[in-house]
């Protein structure tokens, strides 16, 4: 698929792998929406992209809200392009410290990783039907999951658990929506420069990168965008989760 001319909708868009792609995906010609929870984050991220991007306000675990964002992005042009960045990597053990892993703080990384997931693509995968193809495909999904979802570390439940489901429903969310010619895809990154990691001491970021084989550091948002693109582009990539991390398998913790 052609980016030039069609419009991205990017959830996470205000900051780390979103806001990347965002950029990569407006230098390749595309209108972007980004869409992260309210406020002046994701509406100071959107200026300092320029006038073809925009800022959606919304939480991905609201499905009227989600349903209102596609629409928004729909209406800005061609919707074909939606890229899933959002997420949270919670940490909590099945028993620790305080007890017990509860239900709420299970549930709240399932809600925001996979539930918001599925949310926008189901939002998403209605809004392309209703569009007319271009070539060979009306659109794609990008999701991502982590490596987390098949090296889980201790101290992973809920993010292993939620990661490891939206690489499991690739294929047949694939499978379906290939009647309508809209491909789907998942990226699963390994330890990559966001947000998150920069919160960390620089010593334990480098510690971190040279646990990576080849390259031995961290991964780059940017390295994350250029996936993304080489997705979009490639029309024979579709139903497949691919692992973007420097050839690492996760230690127990």
């Amino acid at each position: 698929m052609q980016i030039q001319g069609t419009t991205a909708l990017i959830t996470g868009g205000a900051s780390g792998l979103g806001n990347a792609t965002a950029r990569a995906l407006l230098a390749a010609g595309a209108e972007v929406f980004l869409l992260d929870l309210p406020g002046e984050s994701g509406e100071k991220a959107a200026a300092e992209l320029g006038e073809r991007a925009h800022f959606v306000g919304a939480d991905v675990t609201d499905e009227e809200a989600v349903a209102l964002a596609v629409q928004q992005a729909a209406a800005g042009g061609t919707l074909r392009i939606v890229v899933n960045c959002a997420g949270v990597a919670t940490p909590g053990k099945l028993v620790g410290r305080e007890g017990p892993l509860t239900a709420s703080a299970f549930m709240r990384v399932i809600n925001i990783n996979l539930l918001g997931t599925v949310n926008v693509m189901a939002q998403a995968a209605a809004a392309m039907q209703a569009i007319e193809p271009v070539g060979e495909e009306r659109g794609v999904i990008i999701n991502t999951a982590s490596v987390a979802a098949f090296d889980g570390q201790i101290g992973q439940i809920a993010y292993s658990a939620s990661k490891g489901a939206v690489a499991a429903l690739t294929l047949p969310a694939a499978r379906e929506l290939a009647r309508s010619q809209v491909r789907v895809m998942t990226i699963a990154p390994g330890i990559f420069e966001t947000p998150m990691m920069a919160g960390l001491p620089q010593a334990a970021q480098d510690s971190l990168g040279q646990q990576v084989p080849h390259p031995a550091r961290l991964g780059k948002a940017t390295e994350y965008a250029q996936l993304v693109q080489a997705i979009i582009e490639n029309p024979m990539l579709n139903g497949e989760t691919i692992r973007l991390d420097g050839a690492i398998r996760m230690a127990p913790k």
